[in-house]
Formats: C-alpha cells, sequence, structure tokens
C-alpha cells in the first residue's frame, strides 16, 4: 500500500490530536470552604507546648436554608477541612445529630456570593473544661 504525502500528513494530525490535552472551560462554582476545628480538645489544663485546638476529623455537617431547608452536607477530612458547592445565599451549618448538651458545634451563619468559593475558619467549643 502506498501512502501519499497527503495521507501521512493526515494521519500524523489525527495521531497528534489524540496526545493533546482537551481545553474545557472550568465553570465558574459557589460554595463554602475551610477547615474546621475544636477546643479545648483535651480536659485540663493546656501545656505551653501543646496547641490549644485541633482540626475537628471526619464529623458530619449539615447546611440549610434560611427556611431550615437541608440544602446540603458535608464531611470534614482528617484534617478537618472541607469544600461544599452551594448555590449563592444565606447558609447556617451546624453539626449534624447534634441535640442539646455539651459542646457547641454551631451554627455557623455564611453568605455565598456567585462564582466564588467562601472560605472559613469555625472553631467548635468542645465543652470540656
Amino acid at each position: 500500500m502506498k501512502l501519499t504525502r497527503a495521507r501521512v500528513a493526515l494521519l500524523l494530525l489525527a495521531m497528534s490530536s489524540v496526545f493533546l490535552p482537551m481545553q474545557i472551560p472550568a465553570e465558574p462554582q459557589s460554595g463554602v470552604e475551610g477547615v474546621i476545628s475544636v477546643s479545648p480538645w483535651h480536659p485540663g489544663p493546656v501545656r505551653i507546648d501543646e496547641p490549644t485546638s485541633k482540626p475537628l476529623a471526619n464529623a458530619t455537617f449539615v447546611v440549610q436554608t434560611k427556611a431550615n431547608a437541608v440544602a446540603s452536607e458535608f464531611t470534614t477530612d482528617g484534617d478537618g477541612r472541607f469544600r461544599v458547592s452551594l448555590p449563592p445565599g444565606h447558609y447556617r451549618v451546624s453539626l449534624k445529630g447534634k441535640k442539646t448538651g455539651v459542646g457547641k458545634y454551631g451554627p455557623f451563619e455564611v453568605n455565598v456570593a456567585a462564582d466564588k468559593m467562601t472560605s472559613v475558619q469555625w472553631q467548635c467549643d468542645s465543652g470540656l473544661r
């Protein structure tokens, strides 16, 4: 089979397009991202050489609208970090399943703007003294 120059050029062009990265425009996202920590993280006095708080790892939080409708849920990672996509609006975030008792794990109020991830650092109170 004899290949002409045009066929070789077409074949090379087709093969090279497989290796080119696709340029997909990123869709704007809105929501909340950040870190949640808890303090004090153990009972008794805090030593000078230890931190006063630590990341709240693997905790599930509920995101509610002004009308108390559940908009979303998220779980923090091992470092207390999270990221949740939400449409623009005002939200209240609190620990899932937390009723009354010792400790305060929200609610945290947050406003989400269009096309922007809102960064937060929230501190929970374990109630330990």
